[in-house]
């Protein structure tokens, strides 16, 4: 009676203490605590640690939410023996998410299809697991995020979120022309992060041909010297995977027949 008693004040206060799985665990703690001998230390050492492993892992489920990824594209997916050899280079480096805690930024560049949105998201999801806030955009969608923030008033709020955050992934720099306007607008809130927090730029366009999705020659200078400096740039050209699939797939086709 006193057992079941002592029990049910141990899952009423692990409700209240919000300490989910020690109130749905106690009985399996319990019983593993009799059957293995374990001392009380040993006890609590085992029930903290796990509930500090879900709380982690709680959060770091949240901060992929909120980053809001185009697609999950975890660390072990990467096909590293078929990245760009200067990406398969910088790997060690990138992944120890030094570059973050250094407020550098990576630039990624090179031809369409040779990983470059999904090294960006891998490395992003290992910073969430690091316990990193991450925002993940792609360049035409943060245009609009700018200007509607502008028209309502709120670009302040914008600004000082898109500062806030440990990394901020900038997808698909060049696949939408800006006009003068637009390119000043994306040059001022990068500005914000400079030499501060760091910033992921994927591009399928050296820096040399930036002119043509930024009319001002001015700006295109000022902007490529901000977000380069002590930049890792990464060069990604390479066979597109997509292209190798085709390849592969036509070959075994072309053997079955």
């Amino acid at each position: 009676m006193e057992e079941n008693k002592g029990l049910k004040t141990i899952r009423r206060a692990a409700t209240e203490l919000k300490l989910p799985l020690w109130r749905d665990n106690l009985d399996e703690y319990i019983g593993r605590f009799a059957a293995e001998s374990w001392s009380i230390q040993h006890l609590m050492a085992v029930m903290m640690q796990d509930q500090l492993e879900m709380r982690a892992e709680n959060r770091r489920r949240t901060l992929v939410k909120r980053a809001d990824f185009p697609q999950l594209k975890y660390p072990g997916d990467l096909l590293v023996d078929e990245l760009p050899r200067d990406a398969r280079t910088a790997l060690p480096l990138l992944r120890s998410l030094d570059f973050i805690r250094e407020g550098r930024n990576v630039v990624l560049y090179g031809n369409p299809g040779t990983g470059k949105t999904h090294l960006a998201t891998a490395l992003g999801i290992e910073a969430c697991a690091h316990g990193m806030t991450v925002m993940f955009t792609s360049v035409p969608r943060l245009i609009t995020q700018i200007r509607e923030a502008r028209q309502d008033r709120t670009l302040r709020s914008l600004e000082n979120r898109f500062i806030n955050y440990d990394l901020v992934i900038c997808d698909e720099f060049g696949y939408v022309s800006c006009d003068k306007n637009a390119g000043e607008l994306l040059f001022n809130h990068l500005s914000l992060r400079a030499g501060k927090k760091s910033l992921i730029i994927t591009t399928d366009l050296a820096f040399n041909r930036w002119g043509e999705i930024i009319a001002d020659k001015v700006l295109v200078a000022a902007m490529v010297d901000r977000i380069t400096h002590k930049a890792l740039i990464i060069n990604m050209t390479g066979e597109s995977f997509r292209m190798k699939e085709t390849k592969n797939l036509l070959k075994a086709n072309s053997n079955n027949n």
